[in-house]
């Protein structure tokens, strides 16, 4: 990996050989020692020789940028590669010139397989072949996916409050799921534990170095398909801090490579019940280490990637947004009928972050802005139909449904 120079922590800036297997700085407690993937980006220049077309496979077209042996097979059930589309209806009701990104059409349906991708990429290099970490459900499914793809065993720690319906994806992948009686903190804590006794390779983003890496592909893709129609913002929630920090990583990288004349602000969302990241930036004292929110993927107490995310938001001149469950799932229904987007809580709490930033003024009327779904809809259906309300029910006789729209007839 002549392209990659180091490993480097983001609070005291010691650097590590990006070759050896480490999670985090041990100059620092527990986990807060966050690495960094440094890389030489003339060299990168060099090996990238892709057309920026617009044609998008996978996230792979960006081999060059990531952190991946050149000889390495990838570990890959195609991902990357999301559309982005139009959002007419809903830009017009709030008056912006607006898109969606849809990253739950990956193949676990989730943003977070374009780290796994990765992640277990470097599993096989490092000669690892069991695999974990600890999830609401969404890393555990996309884990499980691709371990299965690359011949991997996996061992997930979930929460004891993680939708069913998520944790359903991971047992058909064959995995290991073992139910934490906790929170995802505390399931969190003992991944980390097991790590160190196991000798299991760790996939947890916050910690894993690489996972970040993966992400930013959303950025370079981003950069990729807006590069003649730039966003003024790009707007993602937050829960551990990977996601965003990975989005402005890979969207910088082309910027300051001259693939594209500017990079977008930054507009974080967090849910009230879960607001670590958003406190942080804004500074405040009264930090709740204790998460509760319907987007249980964004339902991080203490988030890891604090750092990373707050200079994602600093660095392009960004904001941050608190929203309640409430406008979670009035987002999730607004999309899915003005766009026709399915999205889960997490996915839709761009879209509710969106809306409070047009009312505070942060995002001004006629502004180009992406939203970033991240998850699909399906991972949740039980807060869906909370979203959208229930069936109704009628006979099976045509008198009823006249009687439902007697001005059709």
């Amino acid at each position: 990996m002549d392209h990659v120079e180091a490993l480097e922590c983001t609070l005291c800036g010691e650097t590590y050989d990006p070759d050896q297997l480490i999670y985090t700085c041990p100059e620092h407690e527990g986990v807060k020692g966050i690495l960094d993937v440094i890389y030489d980006y003339g060299r990168v220049a060099e090996r990238f020789d892709e057309p920026l077309d617009g044609r998008i496979d996978s996230l792979w077209k960006y081999r060059a940028f990531l952190p991946v042996e050149d000889e390495s097979t990838a570990v890959t059930l195609g991902e990357g590669g999301t559309p982005l589309l139009d959002a007419p209806r809903l830009g017009d009701e709030l008056d912006i010139d607006l898109r969606v990104k849809d990253d739950g059409r990956n193949p676990t349906g989730v943003l977070k397989d374009r780290a796994t991708g990765v992640s277990l990429t470097k599993a096989r290099e490092f000669g690892l072949d069991i695999v974990t970490c600890a999830s609401t459900g969404n890393a555990a499914a996309s884990l499980a996916g691709f371990a299965a793809r690359g011949g991997l065993d996996c061992r997930l720690f979930v929460p004891g409050d993680a939708p069913a319906g998520k944790l359903a994806q991971p047992l058909v992948y064959g995995a290991d799921v073992l139910g934490v009686d906790g929170s995802y903190d505390e399931a969190y804590d003992l991944s980390m534990e097991v790590t160190a006794q196991f000798g299991w390779y760790n996939r947890n983003a916050a910690v894993n170095p690489f996972q970040v890496e993966g992400k930013r592909t959303v950025g370079h893709e981003l950069a990729e398909q807006t590069q003649d129609d730039l966003p003024d913002w790009l707007v993602f929630s937050m829960g551990d801090g990977c996601t965003i920090a990975g989005g402005w990583k890979g969207f910088r990288e082309f910027r300051d490579l001259g693939f594209v004349d500017d990079a977008p602000k930054m507009l974080g969302v967090q849910a009230e019940g879960a607001s670590g990241i958003h406190d942080a930036f804004k500074q405040h004292d009264d930090i709740d280490e204790v998460a509760d929110t319907v987007a249980d993927s964004i339902a991080v107490g203490r988030p890891r990637n604090t750092v990373k995310a707050c200079t994602a938001l600093e660095e392009s001149d960004g904001d941050s947004v608190l929203v309640s469950d409430e406008a979670i799932l009035a987002g999730e229904a607004l999309l899915g009928r003005t766009e026709g987007v399915y999205a889960e809580p997490a996915g839709a709490a761009p879209v509710a972050g969106l809306k409070k930033a047009r009312d505070q003024g942060i995002i001004e009327p006629g502004e180009s802005v992406i939203v970033v779904v991240t998850g699909n809809g399906l991972k949740d259906t039980e807060s869906a139909m909370r979203a959208a309300g229930d069936v109704e029910h009628i006979a099976p006789d045509i008198d009823d449904v006249v009687e439902r729209y007697p001005d059709e007839v």
